[in-house]
């Protein structure tokens, strides 16, 4: 059985920073690419960022782009994300999700296969 575990969650003011990580456990698995998603509270899931794992692309969604950086160690078969300059509308768990193939639009947040049990990220005013 394959588990993604996510750490690094918490409460930060407005402006601050956070660190997300995600570590695959119990049966190891071979990523195409990894990514990050999030749900605020009364919406939907929705797409943050991903990398692909051989090669490094990646890709954010707009309301993120140049305040997280999501990158992945392949010595260590983590993934990170990130969080800077982070705003109130950035509260929401945080989940991170792996894709085993690339035959969907994995840069858009489709097509991923595992998901882990997600961390909270609260951003006060």
């Amino acid at each position: 059985q394959v588990q993604l575990v996510e750490s690094g969650g918490g409460l930060v003011q407005a402006g601050g920073s956070l660190r997300l990580s995600c570590a695959p456990s119990g049966r190891t698995f071979s990523a195409y690419a990894m990514g990050w998603f999030r749900q605020a509270p009364g919406k939907e899931r929705e797409f943050v960022a991903a990398v692909r794992w051989s090669g490094g692309n990646t890709y954010y969604t707009d309301s993120v782009k140049d305040r997280f950086t999501i990158s992945r160690d392949n010595a260590k078969n983590t993934v990170s994300l990130q969080m800077n300059n982070l705003k109130p509308e950035d509260t929401a768990v945080y989940y991170c999700a792996a894709a085993l193939t690339g035959g969907s639009s994995w840069w858009k947040g489709n097509g991923y296969d595992y998901w882990g049990q997600g961390t909270q990220v609260t951003v006060s005013s």
